[in-house]
C-alpha cells in the first residue's frame, strides 16, 4: 500500500506532497482508496460530501465501528500525516480477518475530504460538512487562491455539490470512530512509547491579518514618507512569537501574501494568516488578543489600515473519557497524550464518541517532507488498531 501512494501527489523538486483536494492528486488517491475498498470485498461508497467509505457488514445496522482518517496534504506535506491512519485501517482489517475475527457490528474505514484546508482555506471540511458544523452556503463561498470556488473545483472532478451539507442520519449509524494518526511531537519519542492514546484536542483557530498601506516606488519615497504594511506585519509576527512563549502556548504566521509583490515597490497590502493554538481557551485568548494588540499599535504608529478576520475555529476537544478508557483497557494503559493538531476525529466528537491512536514520531516532525515513523512502530500501531477494533466491533 505504501508503494502504491508514494508517486501520488510527491513535487519533485521538494520530495512532499501537494495533495490537494478535488485535484488530479486527489483524485488518484481517491482511486487508490476504492481499489483498496473492492479488492477486500468490502462496500464502496462516497456520501454527499465528498467523504469515502468501504463498509464491511450491513451500513444501515447501527451502533458501526469506525476507522480511518484523510489522503490530502498540506503543501509539500509529508507521507505520513492523514495516510498513515487510512493505510493501518486496511492493514488491521486485514489483521483480523487472519486471526479469524468475527464481527458483531458493521465496521467502516473512511477517508475523509479536504482534512487540511490546503486548497480552500479551510480544515476538515468534508468532516465539517457531515457533522453540521459548516454549511451549504459558507462551503460554496469557499474560493482557492485562482478564484475557483469548492462547487466548481468539486463538479470539475466528478462530484455532484448540490447536496453538500450535514449527514446526521450516517453519523447517527456510527457507535464509534477511531482515528490513527502519527504523532505530531515528540512526546511519545520521550517517553520511549511505540503508540499512545489521545486525551484532547487544544483549542486552535486561524486569524486573517490584512495591512492596508500605500504602494510606491522603493527607490524614491522617503523612508519617512512611507505608509509601509510589511513593517506592521513583521512587528506581528515577532509579537506572535512573544505572546506564544509568554502564555507556553502556540502561534504562527505560516501564509502570507503581499500585493503588488514587486522587488522595486513598496506593498499596498500584506495579509498574513495567523495558526495559535492552546492548552485551554483562556490562554489562546490571551495570544491571540496580545498579537492583535501589538498588530493595532503598530498599524497606527504607520498610518495603515488593519483589518482582523477569524477564519476558522475548533474549540476544546475532550475526547470521550468511556470510550479512551476502553482503549486504555484494550491496549494495556499506554501513554495518554495532548495534541495542538486539529483532526476529523475532534470534528466528529461533537455528534459520535470519538477516540485517538497516536504512532511514534521519532523527531516529531510533521507537515513536512521530514516527517517519519519507523516500521516496527507503524506495525505496533496497526496491531494496537487491530485489537481495539476488535475489542469493539467483534463477538
Amino acid at each position: 500500500m505504501w508503494r502504491e501512494l508514494k508517486p501520488l501527489g510527491r513535487a519533485a523538486e521538494s520530495g512532499g506532497y501537494r495533495r490537494y483536494a478535488w485535484t488530479a492528486a486527489d483524485t488518484d488517491c481517491r482511486a487508490w482508496f476504492r481499489a483498496q475498498a473492492e479488492s477486500r470485498g468490502l462496500a464502496y461508497e462516497t456520501d454527499r460530501n465528498g467523504n469515502q467509505w468501504a463498509w464491511l457488514g450491513d451500513p444501515l445496522a447501527g451502533d458501526a465501528v469506525v476507522t480511518g482518517s484523510h489522503l490530502d496534504s498540506v503543501p509539500d506535506g509529508g507521507a505520513f500525516d492523514g495516510p498513515l491512519g487510512v493505510v493501518s485501517a486496511f492493514a488491521a482489517l486485514d489483521e483480523l480477518r487472519g486471526r479469524g475475527a468475527r464481527f458483531g457490528k458493521p465496521l467502516a474505514i473512511t477517508n475523509f475530504g479536504d482534512e487540511e484546508g490546503a486548497r480552500f482555506g479551510l480544515a476538515c471540511v468534508g468532516s465539517r460538512l457531515a457533522a453540521g458544523q459548516l454549511t451549504p452556503d459558507r462551503a460554496h463561498a469557499l474560493r482557492d487562491g485562482d478564484g475557483v470556488t469548492l462547487p466548481q473545483a468539486m463538479e470539475a472532478a466528478g462530484h455532484d455539490p448540490s447536496a453538500i451539507g450535514a449527514d446526521p442520519e450516517r453519523l447517527a449509524r456510527i457507535g464509534a470512530f477511531v482515528e490513527l494518526h502519527v504523532e505530531q511531537g515528540r512526546a511519545l519519542d520521550l517517553s520511549g512509547d511505540p503508540v499512545g492514546i489521545a486525551s484532547a484536542i487544544w483549542p486552535h483557530g486561524r486569524w486573517r491579518f490584512d495591512f492596508h498601506g500605500e504602494a510606491n516606488h522603493a527607490g524614491t519615497t522617503r523612508l519617512a514618507d512611507r505608509r509601509d504594511p510589511m513593517l506592521s506585519y513583521a512587528e506581528t509576527v515577532l509579537a506572535a512569537r512573544r505572546e506564544a512563549e509568554l502564555a507556553g502556548a502556540l502561534a504562527t504566521f505560516g501564509k502570507v501574501s503581499v500585493e503588488p509583490n514587486g522587488v522595486n515597490a513598496i506593498p499596498s497590502l500584506v495579509r498574513g494568516w495567523l495558526d495559535s493554538r492552546a492548552a485551554d481557551q483562556p490562554a489562546l485568548d490571551t495570544v491571540v488578543a496580545g498579537i492583535e494588540r501589538a498588530a493595532r499599535e503598530s498599524a497606527d504608529r504607520a498610518g495603515i489600515d488593519l483589518r482582523v478576520v477569524r477564519e476558522s475555529f475548533s474549540p476544546v476537544v475532550e475526547f470521550q473519557h468511556a470510550l479512551r478508557d476502553e482503549l486504555g483497557r484494550i491496549l494495556g494503559a499506554p501513554p495518554v497524550l495532548g495534541t495542538g493538531a486539529g483532526h476529523d476525529a475532534g470534528i466528529l466528537s461533537a455528534s459520535v464518541p470519538t477516540a485517538m491512536l497516536f504512532v511514534r514520531n521519532p523527531t516529531g516532525v510533521s507537515h513536512s517532507p521530514a516527517e517519519s515513523a519507523t516500521e516496527d512502530d507503524c506495525v505496533a500501531g496497526i496491531l494496537a488498531l487491530a485489537d481495539v477494533l476488535e475489542g469493539l466491533a467483534c463477538s
